[in-house]
């Protein structure tokens, strides 16, 4: 399979205009964060909900269904172990068996968007949400989000992980260049203690317009489609 430096870190997650004013940034989001978790309700969507640009529920990133809603708890003292689909079966990323060139790569390429990815991840599992939540495009505004609210959105998950596959080709449009990096979230739901996977893409942007300032011109979220993986 060819990916991104995948192992499991503790993890987390639209070509749309924002749409919410985003509040002062001295908000103290990690607090919130902590004040959040433990109280909110572990979200069960059906199914067959599609959750694009955040959209489902609103002001959620990463919606991590529970693995199975019909049981949403485990005995005492029992951890079902996490355990993703894998990488060429239903629910998993591609089965690329071609290798990733070592050569280094240029923050403009795909692999420096794909790199992007891996620290957003990286830095939801930290904990680090303001860290993340700056990731995205429009200085943070295209996650539709408030800092606070971006921060709070993770309380529900004792723990987040993500595998990131291998960036598309990058594509060009209106002075701006799009790439499309598969990605497969999954976590604990704090609440249950269960397991819930995702899988979906991360599309990103840049822009290339003259006057464009070097803020513009890095990778930055665009948009994160995700849907609930098939189970296994």
């Amino acid at each position: 399979m060819r990916s991104i430096a995948f192992l499991p870190l503790l993890l987390a997650a639209g070509c749309v205009p924002p749409q919410n004013e985003v509040a002062n940034n001295t908000v103290d989001i990690d607090e919130a964060a902590r004040q959040a978790e433990g109280s909110i309700n572990a979200y069960q969507p059906d199914n067959a909900v599609d959750i694009v640009n955040v959209a489902a529920p609103p002001g959620d990133p990463d919606v991590l269904p529970v693995a199975n809603a019909a049981d949403a708890t485990v005995p005492p003292g029992v951890t079902e172990p996490l355990s993703p689909p894998a990488p060429g079966t239903p629910g998993g990323l591609a089965d690329d068996r071609t290798p990733i060139s070592e050569a280094p790569f240029t923050p403009e390429s795909a692999q420096g968007a794909a790199d992007v990815v891996q620290r957003y991840y990286a830095l939801l599992g930290e904990k680090k949400y303001k860290a993340a939540w700056s990731l995205w495009a429009d200085s943070g505004m295209a996650s539709r989000m408030t800092p606070a609210a971006f921060a709070a959105s993770f309380g529900r998950y004792s723990e987040y992980h993500g595998n990131v596959g291998a960036p598309g080709e990058i594509e060009g449009a209106a002075g701006s260049l799009y790439v499309t990096i598969p990605v497969q979230p999954y976590g604990r739901i704090a609440a249950t203690g269960k397991p819930a996977y995702l899988i979906g893409t991360v599309t990103l942007r840049r822009s290339e317009v003259d006057g464009a300032t070097t803020e513009q011109k890095r990778w930055h979220i665009q948009q994160i489609a995700l849907k609930p993986a098939p189970s296994h």
